[in-house]
């Protein structure tokens, strides 16, 4: 298969986590890490952007020896080495209250949501087996109707309608000087599908959403994190003949 446009290679590669490299029970993909090392150790930066909170995603950057900067929380909160502190870009605490308030509308429904939520600074998260449906009615009904919710394999945002990975990475870019068109993007979920509209060239992972596997431009006929091994060779030989 063709991994990547005739007579181009990204400069960048930014990559989802949850869902990406690792599986359905957050095993993360050795393969997938060897990989992204391959990439780094040839000047290719890794981007990681991902739902996930700063705290996780800087220990992962950290222990695969990355060089590009962190996209966490779905864009609300960025970071690199060479900034002075990490850039939030919006409060959580509209959708924290806005999970409380969920609480009392929805039988059953946990207003503390995942684990992670301890970390949180501009989103707040619920269990994703929570009924989608109902949490939907509700906040269209409230004063959080602003807000949006997104579904992903993990969990369910509730975020600032301008918190997206999307925008996130524009705001990225733009601090570090590069080009979306330089970059490509590896997801599964549809909080990755602004991601896939921002960089030249998206990427899902097998076992991807449909309506993210449609979005792509191509999809990996490997599940998940086994993904990595071949396209890392595509995107190193299309840089070698470039």
């Amino acid at each position: 298969m063709e991994w990547l446009p005739v007579d181009w290679a990204p400069d960048v590669v930014v990559v989802d986590i949850d869902g990406t490299l690792t599986d359905e029970n957050k095993r993360l993909s050795m393969v997938a890490v060897h990989a992204l090392q391959r990439l780094e150790k040839h000047g290719i930066p890794v981007v990681l952007a991902t739902g996930n909170v700063r705290a996780i995603t800087y220990g992962l950057w950290r222990f695969l020896g990355l060089s590009g900067p962190i996209c966490c929380e779905n864009g609300g909160v960025l970071w690199h080495r060479s900034w002075n502190g990490h850039v939030l870009r919006a409060s959580g605490e509209e959708a924290r209250r806005a999970a409380v308030w969920l609480e009392g509308e929805i039988d059953g429904l946990d207003s503390q949501g995942i684990e992670t939520n301890q970390w949180r600074e501009s989103e707040w998260c619920l269990f994703p087996y929570e009924d989608l449906d109902a949490v939907n009615e509700a906040m269209a009904r409230s004063e959080w109707k602003h807000l949006d919710v997104v579904r992903t394999g993990f969990a369910i945002h509730l975020m600032e309608p301008h918190i997206s990975k999307g925008h996130g990475l524009t705001d990225l870019f733009q601090r570090m000087n590069w080009s979306p068109s330089q970059a490509l993007c590896v997801g599964d979920a549809p909080n990755d599908l602004s991601m896939f509209e921002f960089a030249r060239w998206a990427v899902a992972v097998g076992g991807a959403f449909e309506e993210v596997a449609k979005a792509a431009d191509v999809v990996s006929p490997h599940m998940q994190g086994d993904t990595f091994p071949p396209l890392v060779d595509a995107i190193i030989q299309a840089r070698a003949n470039r």
